[in-house]
């Protein structure tokens, strides 16, 4: 006998809409029943197209008795304060990332999710990607032999053009940033793959210093980095620390995309990908081993997603919210989840410490 399906709602309707509430809907293990976004134009559309009820009073949504989950995917400055409302409510949560603003937003959720007994995903979907999944394996096998060196460049083109308008993005305050929009990824990718951080030093920068406001088009200042330079030093599974170097951006037009290295006494290992358009389709992996050449390493279909869809991003969040769901069943944590999070948080918060 199958189980019934949660019953969830989303906050958020931009990347909540366009991805989060389609992953939904393909699995039979959720089920959406409401929407919530603050401007009740925009909840109307919204509604009107995915044939759902809809609230702007945020309160009223998780005052519901039947509702058993909510991902809240809005601009990271009220996420906090309307996960708190969620778990105050009893409601499972799926975040998007940067969680808060600082670290001590993250671990207030820590201890009202474990008060609560409530199981909290945070949407770190690389760990959901199958050649992702597939080096995390190779390097738990120990193929990669003793770390040396680990080396990862993402640099992007999104924010390249300072005609595209301000947003919260452009500040620091609100959570804005290629930190919080890439480097919450990859520090929880670094610590996931190879361990967690001992030490970091950023130097930060921001290349765009205006953009035009979107209503007169008038300049307004930015002040959230669009380069982050750092360098870290990573303790593996064996104790020994290992030096780490990334480099984000978002305003490099022909950027090389995404492109992780790991050097080790036995092998080499390289994931990239040089797909702007698409940040989970195109990807490769290689590896080499002592003496020998790159060569592709081939895909492992147990890992293949049982669904693509256009957007790649939406194979991967089908994935974490299955994930969720089991967590939420077998009353086990959360991973990725609050912990990491909080993980990644404290990096982004020391690399912004730069800036004091």
């Amino acid at each position: 006998m199958s189980k019934p399906s949660l019953r969830v709602a989303v906050a958020g309707l931009g990347f909540g809409e366009t991805v989060h509430l389609e992953a939904l809907r393909a699995s039979p293990l959720w089920e959406p029943v409401a929407l919530w976004h603050p401007r009740a134009e925009r909840l109307e559309r919204a509604c009107a197209r995915n044939q759902l009820p809809g609230t702007d009073d945020f309160a009223a949504l998780v005052a519901d008795p039947g509702l058993d989950a909510v991902v809240i995917a809005t601009p990271p400055g009220p996420r906090h304060g309307l996960a708190c409302l969620a778990l105050e409510a009893g409601k499972h949560l799926m975040l998007e990332k940067p969680v808060g603003l600082h670290a001590g937003e993250v671990e207030d959720l820590q201890r009202q999710a474990l008060a609560k007994g409530l199981t909290v995903a945070v949407d770190f979907e690389y760990r959901a990607v199958p050649l992702f999944m597939q080096l995390a394996e190779l390097l738990q096998q120990g193929v990669l032999g003793e770390p040396w060196l680990v080396k990862l460049d993402w640099l992007m083109g999104s924010r390249a053009d300072a005609r595209r308008p301000w947003s919260w993005y452009a500040s620091r305050d609100l959570g804005g940033g290629v930190l919080g929009a890439l480097g919450t990824h990859a520090f929880d990718m670094l610590h996931w793959l190879v361990g967690p951080s001992l030490g970091l030093h950023a130097q930060l920068g921001t290349a765009v210093a205006e953009r035009p406001d979107p209503v007169n088009g008038q300049p307004l200042p930015v002040d959230a980095e669009d380069i982050a330079l750092i360098q870290m030093e990573l303790q593996t599974s064996t104790g020994k620390p290992v030096p780490a170097q990334l480099n984000l951006a978002s305003v490099t037009r022909a950027g090389r995309g995404f492109w992780l290295e790991l050097y080790g006494s036995e092998a080499t290992l390289v994931l990239g990908s040089d797909n702007q358009s698409d940040y989970v389709h195109g990807f490769g992996l290689w590896m080499a081993r002592a003496g020998e050449p790159l060569r592709p390493v081939t895909a492992d279909p147990r890992l293949a997603f049982k669904r693509t869809w256009g957007d790649g991003r939406i194979a991967p969040v089908e994935r974490l919210h299955n994930w969720w769901a089991d967590a939420i069943t077998a009353q086990r944590p959360m991973v990725p989840g609050l912990l990491e999070a909080l993980g990644s948080q404290r990096c982004c918060d020391q690399a912004r410490e730069t800036l004091r």
